[in-house]
């Protein structure tokens, strides 16, 4: 039967601009690894970390819009401008939270901008600016650094329509990480001619997984699970040849005079 394992990088030093991320990764590496098939997941604020996507609270100038969200909303009028300026859509502005459709076409609460993990209470993190471009930066560097270059695939956590809490989310991948299924017709009990879905085998795997082995590190060492960075030495069918993940990140058809609080241009 396949199997994935999910090794924790430890020993990873809180990541600054400018750092070299991908020597970082590759002081951590476990012996002998990477090997053909390894997977190397990442949260994307050591993405953004290394690359400056951040933003200084004490630099930002809100607008009238973002002064009249923040009231309704009771947040800092300066963190909703962030949201603001990192979406091209707001859909939702309801308790406490903006619903919003970044740049990159992702809808998500407040636009993926945190300020969990961040060095200080006044600064946020912002997704990655180019991050297909920069998983590829990376991968190809890794290659220099340890003769083999795994895949690498970055992640954030999501919510989901109308349930509480949060799960961890495939973003962005570059190497031989795919969806593994396809659509196709099969036949239900009934003898009736459905379509079977796409499973999301990156987000149901994959993600889960370096997860659960992020927040067991942190466990042994007291520490957020904000380590950030996981390898998972794979030998299942949601690695090999295929499409690339972003491949199926679809850009969402919003009908004219749908319920959207304001269209950003």
């Amino acid at each position: 039967m396949p199997a994935i394992k999910a090794v924790a990088l430890e020993g990873l030093p809180e990541i600054h601009v400018n750092d070299d991320l991908a020597q970082l990764i590759a002081d951590a590496m476990p012996a002998g690894a990477p090997v053909a098939g390894d997977v190397l997941v990442l949260a994307h604020k050591a993405v953004s970390k290394a690359e400056g996507a951040t933003r200084r609270l004490s630099a930002v100038r809100p607008s009238e819009r973002a002064l009249e969200l923040g009231a309704r909303l009771d947040k800092d009028p300066r963190h909703v401008q962030v949201v603001l300026d990192e979406s091209r859509e707001i859909r939702r502005a309801e308790n406490g939270v903006l619903i919003a459709v970044t740049h990159h076409g992702f809808v998500c609460a407040n636009a993926g901008v945190d300020a969990s993990n961040a060095p200080d209470d006044d600064t946020l993190i912002l997704l990655p600016r180019a991050p297909d471009s920069s998983a590829r930066a990376l991968r190809a560097r890794l290659g220099e650094l340890l003769g083999n270059s795994p895949a690498v695939l970055i992640t954030d956590s999501f919510g989901r329509a109308w349930r509480h809490g949060q799960i961890d989310v495939g973003l962005f991948a570059v190497g031989h990480v795919r969806n593994h299924g396809f659509v196709r017709r099969v036949v239900d009990l009934e003898g009736r001619a459905v379509l079977s879905i796409l499973p999301a085998a990156v987000d149901q795997r994959l993600t889960r997984l370096t997860n659960e082995a992020l927040d067991r590190c942190a466990q042994r060492h007291h520490i957020d699970s904000g380590i950030h960075l996981v390898i998972s030495c794979c030998n299942h069918p949601c690695v090999g040849p295929g499409r690339a993940l972003r491949s199926v990140r679809f850009e969402p058809a919003v009908p004219a005079g749908g319920p959207i609080i304001g269209r950003l241009k």
